[in-house]
């Protein structure tokens, strides 16, 4: 396990009350290597520096966050700070064709993040969904004010799942008219801090010590529910927004959401105990061994000693994480609503014979030109969402509004929806749809208490609706998308074009990212196809 004793945090914390905030550089060479992460299969993967998995990125609160880039794959890639707002920084967003252009093959580029912001986050891969197929870290920012309850100790769990086969190939798959749709599932592997959860290292608790640990769920699709039987969890922390402390017997993270919690250690070394991470998705058939699998580590107080354990118990009877109960630290009120958006999620078959995904009428498609680009350089109209083009599904916010997002999902698949450049106020879920099972208990429509929790993702379970709401206070294109990257990949996305008349007062768009895109012959300036005014001719034409 990744730990760090708290006395490390203090003295960082000490340099930047001094004045010495640091610039944290790290340099990532990107490329292909053969890996065996399951324990099982050899495959193609993408690491950092030759390594798979590569080690966390920390910082503390006030730091510069400097990762220098080359890129040895053969095609662009980009990093996107998985819940880092950042404010003033739109261009370091990383999202490939939306902020930036990719950095094409054996070429160099720098993000610089200005780590302002404490808490639990990761780094991707955002081209091509090259996450799914290993570029993702852990990102931790230490804060320099105390957390709402003490600790000693710090300990990173990193989540992930493992495909056997690469994600181009999965995609061809789903993607192919020739094949029902669905394609078979897929089955993937469960990872513990980046190796197969029946080989992770155990995690060392001594006697009557707090421990705070952070877990991240950087899977791309599937979920992790986190256990310590014999101990209860006191969460302190969602998706890097503190919460009032709630206590749980377990954590429940759908892909790209974390949790930090605080456990106390028993006072004596007589046991030791069993950590359970169970990799599962309700939207895929049961079957044992394979859905769920699941993985136990040994949380060890003294070498050698007993390992205590419980009655097998149904996990459904288990108090998880549930953001809806958990209330923001900084008593946040309500945001009153100035615009709603209301959507389905669903997928429909096109003329094609492919099936893609919807949120907004039709399937999401990058432009020619990164929107970013185009809300610099089209003056006023870059107000009118149409210079975007239709299927960058944008959506212009001005200055302080507030949006509502009421989001449908009347499916069986449950869906883990992210938004770049926020945290979301969750504040309502309830029924959507029929379910298919008559006998099945109705649906309760459930509320938040006092003040609402916020977190940058959020999970619209099956057959439900999620309402959330946000303040359009950081000028910028953010994208809001299904972070399961297969839905992601077809189409389950749209872009908030947030007040860009600001942007183009406040914001310059660095000459080096400029001068990368022109190499790559992508237009830099203009609307969604690179032309001027509404002339959107040059981009595909809408699906059928």
């Amino acid at each position: 396990m990744y730990r760090a004793l708290l006395g490390a945090t203090i003295v960082a914390a000490t340099s930047l009350l001094l004045g010495q905030a640091a610039r944290i550089v790290h340099d990532w060479d990107i490329g292909y290597l053969t890996v065996s992460r399951d324990g099982y299969t050899a495959r193609r993967a993408i690491g950092v520096n030759g390594q798979l998995p590569f080690p966390p990125v920390y910082a503390t609160k006030g730091d510069v966050l400097v990762i220098n880039v080359h890129n040895s794959l053969d095609l662009p890639t980009s990093i996107h700070a998985h819940g880092i707002f950042q404010k003033g920084t739109s261009y370091m967003d990383g999202a490939g064709q939306i902020t930036q252009c990719g950095i094409p093959p054996g070429e160099n580029y720098t993000y610089e993040i200005n780590a302002d912001q404490a808490g639990t986050y990761w780094i991707h891969g955002h081209y091509n969904h090259q996450n799914v197929d290993g570029l993702r870290t852990p990102l931790v920012i230490y804060d320099t004010e105390p957390a709402v309850l003490d600790y000693d100790e710090d300990i990173l769990v990193s989540l992930e799942e493992w495909y056997v086969n690469e994600f181009k190939d999965r995609m061809k798959e789903v993607l192919n008219p020739l094949i029902p749709f669905p394609p078979p599932p897929s089955f993937p592997y469960g990872l513990i801090n980046g190796i197969n959860g029946n080989n992770s290292t155990p995690i060392t608790f001594v006697p009557g010590r707090k421990y705070r640990l952070r877990v991240v769920n950087m899977a791309s699709t599937e979920w992790f529910k986190f256990s310590l039987p014999g101990h209860q969890l006191q969460i302190i922390e969602a998706d890097g927004i503190d919460s009032v402390p709630h206590t749980v017997d377990g954590l429940d993270l759908g892909p790209g959401q974390r949790y930090s919690a605080v456990v106390t250690a028993h006072d004596t070394d007589a046991y030791n105990y069993q950590y359970n991470a169970t990799l599962y998705a309700n939207f895929v058939p049961f079957l044992p061994g394979m859905n769920p699998r699941y993985y136990q580590g040994l949380i060890e107080y003294k070498p050698g000693a007993p390992v205590k354990t419980f009655a097998q118990t149904d996990d459904r009877l288990f108090v998880w994480s549930d953001d809806i109960l958990l209330k923001a630290l900084d008593r946040q009120p309500l945001l009153s609503v100035d615009k709603t958006f209301e959507w389905t999620i669903s997928s429909k078959k096109y003329s094609n014979n492919i099936t893609l995904a919807v949120l907004d009428e039709i399937p999401f498609q990058p432009p020619l030109v990164p929107p970013l680009f185009s809300a610099f350089t089209m003056g006023d109209l870059a107000l009118n969402s149409s210079v975007y083009g239709p299927q960058t599904r944008a959506h212009v916010l001005r200055l302080g509004e507030v949006a509502e997002l009421i989001v449908h999902n009347p499916s069986i698949l449950d869906h883990a929806m992210h938004l770049h450049g926020h945290a979301f106020q969750v504040t309502e879920y309830g029924p959507s749809g029929v379910p298919p099972d008559p006998n099945a208990p109705p649906i309760p429509v459930r509320r938040f208490s006092d003040w609402p929790m916020r977190r940058d993702t959020f999970v619209v379970p099956a057959f439900h609706y999620a309402k959330v709401r946000f303040c359009a206070d950081n000028p910028g294109v953010w994208m809001f998308h299904c972070h399961m990257d297969v839905h992601f990949a077809m189409g389950l996305a749209i872009t908030f074009v947030e007040a860009p008349d600001v942007l183009q007062r406040q914001q310059t768009i660095p000459q080096a990212l400029l001068d990368m895109c022109h190499r790559q012959g992508i237009v830099t300036s203009g609307n969604g196809a690179g032309n001027s005014g509404f002339n959107l001719t040059g981009l595909p034409p809408i699906p059928n």
